[in-house]
This record gives C-alpha cells, structure tokens and sequence, in this order.
C-alpha cells in the first residue's frame, strides 16, 4: 500500500487552533496564506533570503516559507496578525508607524514581527555579531543602530526605509523597556 503524501494537522496560529489536511510538501507560509487566509505574511524570495515571510515561533523568528507546516504542529505561531492586543497595536507596531518605518509595506509584517523578536533576544543578553562584550555577566548589549542593524540583517526592504527601521525598533524597545520596569 502507497503511503499517504499529505496529513491532518492542527496548527496553533495567534491562540487560535485550526485543523487541516496538507500536503507534507506544504511549507508554513502556504498553509498560512492559501489554507488560512492569514495573507499578513507576505511571500518575498520563498528561498528564506528576504524574511519577507518572518512569523514567530514559540516567540522566535523563524522564515515561514523554509518550515514545513506538518513541523510546526505543537508550536505556538504568531503572524502580524496576532501582535496586536485588541485594539491596541504592539509598541514595535505603532513605532513602525510613528516613525515611518515602511515605504511600501511589503516587507513591514515580517519586519515587525523579526522586530520583536529582536527587543527580547536582545533583553535576554543574548549577543550578535557586533556585540563587543559577549560575557553573560556582561549583560545585554546598548542596542546601538549597530547592534540593531545586525540583528534585523536577514529581512531585507526594497525601499530602503532602514534608517526609519532602526529608529523603530529603538523606540519600541526602549517602550518595551519601560513597560516591564
């Protein structure tokens, strides 16, 4: 008997849970766009160069067009659908719009969501590449344009906001900052 190419699957996406059967070929960011219509996540290179397609899983980023939906079972997914509370946007959000972080928009939700994921990496003391002092007891880094540059390195913006981008995601962190003090 042939096995079976595609599974059912429930996928736990913004505290939401849906049940689907795909494909094993599927990767996350189809299912997410053509199976449940979450089309925030934007498809830029499908090769996972751009980051045009970042999500958050179990709160890390990750490149939805490289992960197969069936590996994200159990994972809690997070698209730029689910970074708001409510009504009331995620700080790295509002920051994004206060400061003009996006020309075209694209590439923002990925951006965003790479964003946050930046502001806690960042708070947890974990280094980059720039990062001069890489001792735990050191602590977090100053998360200088430098630091925040390298960690947003892998999406990428057509329209060459960055500058804009920067000053975002500073804002937001030191919003993120103040509110968990």
């Amino acid at each position: 008997m042939p096995a079976s190419t595609s599974s059912d699957l429930t996928l736990s996406v913004n505290g939401e849970k849906y049940t689907l059967t795909v494909d094993h070929r599927t990767t996350l960011l189809d299912a997410l766009r053509e199976r449940l219509d979450m089309t925030g996540t934007k498809k830029g290179c499908d090769q996972g160069q751009c980051g045009a397609c970042t999500v958050l899983l179990d709160g890390r980023r990750g490149v939805a067009c490289l992960q197969l939906a069936v590996a994200a079972e159990g994972r809690e997914i997070t698209t730029i659908e689910g970074v708001a509370e409510s009504e009331r946007l995620h700080p790295v959000q509002q920051a994004f719009l206060d400061l003009d972080g996006f020309q075209c928009g694209y590439c923002t939700p990925g951006q965003i969501c790479s964003a946050i994921a930046v502001i806690e990496e960042h708070a947890a003391g974990w280094p980059s590449a720039v990062t001069g002092d890489v001792r735990p007891e050191a602590g977090p880094p100053p998360l200088t344009p430098e630091e925040i540059r390298e960690r947003m390195s892998g999406n990428l913006c057509r329209c060459g906001a960055y500058v804009s981008i920067v000053q975002a995601v500073a804002r937001a962190a030191e919003e993120t900052k103040g509110a968990a003090a």
